[in-house]
Formats: structure tokens, C-alpha cells, sequence
């Protein structure tokens, strides 16, 4: 946190507004399923800043995306996930080499173990319904979202992260 000024602070409410955009307007939703870009701004962040910053920035668009863009009430247990789902790309990404096992490990995580396992529970509470009956949809998100994630951190990593973070 000691390289938290006024140019990271910048930076970060730039790519939490990105984030908002991308996960809030530029996203497919249903009431249980949501495919977006969202992930793009707040991996560059764990990559750039590393896992604090990220899982920090990632926590405030979510409360602030709720809060701009309503769907349902607030929850924090999505917050917490965010946050999560920062720390985790920082975990594997930051200051370290950005090669295809750390970028798939940290998609797996972040899209099986927190996407999958812990979102779809924080719906079962909200929508009091069976975490099997809401498995069905989330599958097919999880199966579109590991591939779709791979290959964007990747091609981030090689176009434009190459000019903003040392990459090996």
C-alpha cells in the first residue's frame, strides 16, 4: 500500500469505472447469470498494483455498480467475492511471470471456486433456492467464462500490460 498516491488513486477510479461499465451496461444478465468484461480492468490492476489495490478497487465497483445500477438490493457477500476475485488475480499475477499457468490458475479459482462456488451460493440465499437447482445456468456461464478469461488476461498481458507492467 506504500505505493498508494495520487497517480494509482487515478488509476484505480479509472478502471473501476471501466469495471461498472463493462459488468453493469456492456454485460448479458439474467437474474442468475451475468457475462461481462468486467474481470479485464480489475486483473490489469492485481497485475499492476498487485492484490490489495485490486481486491480494494474490485470491492468499491461492485458497492458502487449496486448502488449506480440497481437490479436488486445490496449484498454483501457479492462484495466480498469481488474483493476475492482481486486479491486472487494479484495473488498469481503480481510481480510474477504472467505465463499460462499462473493465468489459468487464477481464472479457475476466481471463476470455479468464487464464480461458481460462492456467487451461486449468495443466490441461493437471496433467491431461497437450492444451490443444485441454480447450478444448470451457472455451468454453461463457468464454461463460457474459463476460456473467455484465458484468452483476454492473455491478450492483455501481451498488448497492453507489456507497456505498463514488466510482463516476465
Amino acid at each position: 500500500m506504500s505505493r498508494l498516491n495520487t497517480k494509482t488513486l487515478a488509476i484505480m477510479a479509472l478502471m473501476i469505472a471501466i469495471e461498472i461499465i463493462l459488468t453493469r451496461v456492456l454485460s448479458i444478465q439474467t437474474p442468475t447469470v451475468r457475462i461481462s468484461f468486467g474481470f479485464i480492468p480489475i486483473a490489469l490492476l492485481a497485475m499492476m498494483y498487485g492484490p490489495i489495490v485490486a481486491g480494494i478497487a474490485a470491492a468499491i465497483a461492485d458497492f458502487m455498480g449496486i448502488m449506480l445500477f440497481p437490479v436488486a438490493g445490496f449484498f454483501p457477500g457479492f462484495t466480498l467475492t469481488a474483493f476475492l476475485m482481486g486479491i486472487t488475480y494479484g495473488i498469481f499475477l503480481y510481480k510474477h511471470p504472467k505465463n499460462m499457468t499462473r493465468i489459468v490458475g487464477a481464472v479457475l479459482i476466481v471463476v470455479v471456486v468464487l464464480q461458481l462456488g460462492l456467487d451461486t451460493f449468495w443466490l441461493s440465499i437471496i433467491m431461497d433456492q437450492g444451490v443444485l437447482g441454480l447450478l444448470p445456468g451457472r455451468l454453461l456461464r463457468t464454461a463460457i467464462m474459463i476460456p473467455t478469461q484465458i484468452i483476454c488476461i492473455r491478450f492483455v498481458v501481451h498488448t497492453l500490460a507489456a507497456r505498463l507492467v514488466d510482463v516476465n
